[in-house]
């Protein structure tokens, strides 16, 4: 069930809150433009298939709508540089990757994530020349959370992380039944088209 890409298993970095949100089957989008330090300098979909880690960096109550603020994570102590594990729960497969470039188009998707309208314009406007990606995630949380080591190449901000070391196959539990998931992925297509 599990795809990687060919060098290894890999994870995207993303709020604790928006995993939570993501596992919870809140929502199965994220919004990428990539990170401050991403070595690309702009974001690209490197892997059909991935873990997701939950990062602290930048998470901030007020970016969150009403609801959702409480389900912010107390930052772990220590993070990241005292941190020697970090756990992981979550695994999603990349449906679709969406590029979106003006905010007509990013406005249509205000019902389908935990984020308030000044935190995804804020992203749209970040190097404005580059697209935001849209990703439909299909997620899955796995059966048995697993603990790795936490490297200090996971640090920082960037989107994704080549695990060092690969967890073992992990039993997935979809967060959402097939027709569930087919459901919300039409809805935010009609919102798009509109």
């Amino acid at each position: 069930m599990t795809r990687q890409n060919g060098s290894g298993p890999v994870a995207l970095k993303e709020w604790a809150v928006s995993v939570k949100a993501l596992k919870e089957g809140e929502q199965i989008i994220v919004l990428r433009k990539g990170g401050i330090i991403e070595e690309t300098r702009d974001f690209q979909l490197i892997s059909p298939s991935f873990y997701l880690m939950p990062a602290y960096e930048h998470q901030k109550a007020h970016l969150l709508k009403p609801g959702f603020a409480d389900g912010l994570d107390a930052v772990p102590p220590g993070w990241p540089q005292e941190m020697t594990k970090i756990k992981l729960e979550a695994y999603a497969e990349a449906a679709e990757d969406i590029e979106i470039t003006d905010q007509e188009t990013l406005d249509r998707l205000r019902d389908f994530h935990i984020w308030t309208d000044e935190f995804v314009e804020e992203r749209l406007r970040w190097k404005k020349t580059k697209p935001l990606h849209l990703l439909l995630l299909r997620v899955y949380r796995l059966a048995e959370p697993v603990e790795i080591l936490m490297r200090p190449a996971y640090n920082g901000c960037k989107s994704w992380v080549k695990l060092e070391e690969g967890p073992p196959t992990p039993k997935l539990i979809p967060v959402l039944d097939e027709e569930a998931f087919r459901q919300k992925v039409q809805q935010i297509k009609e919102a798009l088209s509109r």
